[in-house]
């Protein structure tokens, strides 16, 4: 893997330098397109993805319809993502076959704490992101555009396929940055995969419009969504977004039936309200289920705010409290390597399940799916 990554940046590194390079050929055509039209396009000398889920207005102006904002784009100009562009009428995206990152996680990093346990994930992240998140630990990828990249790597989906199979890694994930931003290189990854028999998994902000996300569903075993907040002020001001979308998305994703486990990044003074984080925790019972994970998870300055603490660890322990006081069944805190609740305990008899430390697995008491002490069945993907 390491070996292929330095001959993949190296070459990346030499064709910027002035050799021309091509990608291979696309397969689906823009949603709102005939699907006799070409999906791909050349510009310069780079071959392009044509986008997905966008519509064609007048005078050559189109419209994305992949996320919440639905940018509307004279011809030249980029979607808020960055990743997106109308060339003559038509939307592309830049990013398509040119991760920025690839990496190999234990799944816990993701989080997917109910999900594999033990085990590693293909990760890739690209250019851009639809939210701008004051805090962002990634804002080295999410907040630049591909020509802001230091260097990109060239990899189609079927060699991301090839990689994952050849490492034997049974998972992979889109992370670091939103997939929203690069959903078509997602979609066709996802795609291929699945007729390879590895799972899929994704960690976005929940931004996805509900016609694209339920057509990656299709393609997706587990989902974890940033819950970044439970306020519109919150997410409008530490990340110009709106917090119903990702409400939205949330229920789409647990009423088609895929795996999901949510992050809450707590952040002091902003978003550690108790009486909010209560009803955050109230909304996740009622409207996902008590046995859906919530993780809080620590920040640490990042960014543009780096004017505030670590998050003391007594308010992480605070809204763990709070999240089983109102009958949330898994909970954990994340970024507090060797806390306690960085374990998953079963919800019937109270005893340590899998024991972690940080993204470690110590030891796994779950017998296919079953608490080993009494044998009461715990939800996830465990096989």
């Amino acid at each position: 893997m390491e070996k292929f990554l330095k001959e993949k940046a190296s070459r990346r590194a030499f064709l910027t330098k002035g050799c021309l390079f091509l990608t291979s050929f696309g397969i689906y055509p823009g949603f709102f397109d005939s699907l006799t039209k070409k999906a791909w396009a050349k510009r310069d000398t780079l071959s392009l993805r044509e986008a997905m889920f966008y519509k064609r207005l007048a005078n050559n102006i189109v419209q994305c319809g992949v996320c919440f904002r639905g940018c509307i784009l004279k011809e030249g100009e980029r979607s808020f993502c960055r990743n997106k562009e109308n060339m003559d009428g038509r939307l592309y995206n830049l990013v398509y076959g040119r991760p920025s990152a690839v990496h190999v996680d234990p799944i816990e990093k993701e989080p997917s704490l109910h999900m594999l346990p033990g085990t590693n994930i293909l990760c890739f992240g690209t250019a851009g992101c639809n939210f701008r998140c004051k805090f962002c630990q990634n804002w080295h990828l999410s907040q630049r555009s591909i020509e802001e990249m230091e260097y990109t790597y060239d990899l189609l989906p079927e060699e991301a396929v090839k990689i994952a199979i050849k490492k034997r890694i049974p998972t992979i994930s889109f992370t670091y940055n939103e997939p929203t931003s690069f959903y078509e290189y997602v979609y066709d990854i996802a795609r291929l995969a699945k007729k390879r028999g590895l799972r899929i998994l994704w960690h976005s902000n929940g931004g996805m419009n509900p016609e694209p996300l339920k057509e990656l569903l299709k393609y997706t075993d587990a989902v974890t969504i940033d819950l970044k907040g439970f306020t519109n002020k919150f997410y409008q001001d530490t990340s110009s977004a709106k917090l119903e979308p990702v409400l939205r998305t949330l229920k789409i994703i647990r009423e088609e039936g895929r795996w999901l486990e949510i992050v809450n990044l707590h952040i002091p003074t902003l978003n550690d309200n108790p009486d909010d984080v209560k009803k955050m925790c109230l909304w996740i019972k009622e409207n996902l289920g008590e046995y859906t994970p919530l993780h809080f998870s620590r920040f640490f300055p990042a960014y543009k705010l780096t004017n505030l603490p670590p998050t003391p660890i007594k308010k992480l322990e605070q809204a763990y409290k709070i999240a089983k006081g109102v009958g949330l069944e898994y909970v954990t805190i994340g970024n507090v390597p060797g806390h306690k609740h960085n374990s998953t305990f079963c919800s019937n008899c109270g005893k340590r399940l899998i024991h972690r430390i940080h993204f470690t697995v110590e030891t796994n008491n779950l017998t296919e799916g079953k608490c080993k002490f009494c044998g009461h069945k715990i939800p996830g993907i465990w096989k």
